[in-house]
């Protein structure tokens, strides 16, 4: 049931947004919007408010929004071409383009401001979990549930500061201050150089001290103002985050079992509505941003494409060869096809590991 609403509720806010974008941009440089329609397939329920027609279809799994003079080779009566949007410049058309992900990038903004002002940023706790044998943190004499409050002297109050100071220690002493039930201890332990797993799988050689985090977390509420740079601040991170992913897929340093579909979604979606609201939200904002910028991705028929094609003609100023349109968006549609088929593959292999 969970997964059922969290996935309903999920995809409909993300692609309402997406398709928001794109329609209040093309209302607002003077493009006709004849359709706008949350869903694909047969139409569920609509009405028509103007030259607009509003409806909502029955697969959940996308959205479009249908403009006068989009489609190649489309008719257009001679009033109808200041309202056309084939006939507009490529200004006004990369901005109609542009606005779907930028709906989602200030979408992910909103979210996550709003997480940091009602939740709050979570701080994890610069506790032991668990401590490996034969590292220098055990034979340093740590032991798991201890909580390091400060190291050579300097109070510290996350993981993050931890992890940041052991790296910069090049192999130097470090004096931790450990409390340990009601008792304080000051331990000295030495980081070594050790092969680890990056977040992408690549091997690579950092001071290690051997401790696991605890996984607590205590949450930092925010006033509006910092909670709205926080959220900005968050929404670059993870673009550049989505960015290096996509170019590790490439250079196959992230394997593509990694990738998950609609399944995969719906799955963490129904986790996170079970979780709570503010699990629920952050986790959009994630995805949202990862909408965003998969859109902007040079493939015909995302937005990214469409943004490629609509240069060269700028360029070559003249539109290219219908046969030529209809070739790239055939090649596109190949590329979809087959990423798809690559993402419902992998969610069908988890279920049945899973089983």
């Amino acid at each position: 049931m969970y997964t059922f609403i969290g996935i309903i509720i999920v995809l409909g806010v993300l692609i309402f947004f997406h398709e928001l974008g794109h329609f209040l941009m093309a209302r607002w440089v003077g493009v006709r919007v004849l359709k706008f329609s949350l869903g694909f397939g047969p139409k569920i329920w609509g009405f028509v408010r103007g030259e607009t027609e509003y409806c909502l279809s029955a697969i959940p799994l996308g959205g479009y929004v249908k403009l006068l003079g989009e489609n190649p080779g489309e008719k257009i009566r001679p009033e109808e071409t200041p309202y056309s949007f084939s006939h507009r410049p490529f200004k006004d058309k990369a901005l109609i383009v542009i606005a779907g992900p930028f709906a989602n990038f200030l979408l992910a903004w909103i979210f996550f401001a709003l997480v940091f002002s009602f939740q709050g940023k979570p701080i994890y706790l610069p506790q032991v979990g668990k401590v490996l044998p034969n590292s220098p943190a055990a034979e340093a004499g740590l032991q798991a549930g201890d909580l390091i409050v400060a190291v050579d002297g300097k109070p510290i109050r996350s993981w993050q500061e931890l992890n940041e100071i052991i790296k910069k220690s090049a192999g130097e002493p470090l004096h931790l201050t450990v409390k340990r039930g009601e008792k304080k201890l000051i331990l000295t332990v030495t980081p070594r150089l050790r092969e680890v797993k990056n977040i992408f799988g690549e091997t690579v050689k950092m001071p290690m001290i051997g401790i696991m985090a605890a996984g607590k977390a205590r949450f930092e509420k925010t006033n509006p103002a910092k909670a709205l740079f926080d959220g900005l601040v968050m929404v670059f991170a993870m673009i550049k985050l989505t960015l290096v992913s996509i170019i590790k897929l490439i250079e196959r340093v992230l394997p593509l079992s990694t990738l998950g579909g609609p399944i995969f979604i719906a799955k963490l979606a129904g986790e996170q509505a079970q979780a709570g609201l503010w699990p629920l939200m952050s986790f959009m904002a994630v995805l949202s941003v990862n909408l965003g910028v998969l859109n902007l991705l040079p493939i015909p028929m995302l937005d990214g494409g469409h943004l490629v094609l609509f240069a060269i003609e700028a360029v070559r100023g003249k539109p290219l060869p219908e046969k030529t349109k209809e070739l790239v968006m055939k090649v596109g549609l190949a590329i979809l096809v087959v990423l798809m088929i690559v993402v419902f593959y992998n969610d069908i292999l988890r279920l049945v590991r899973k089983s």
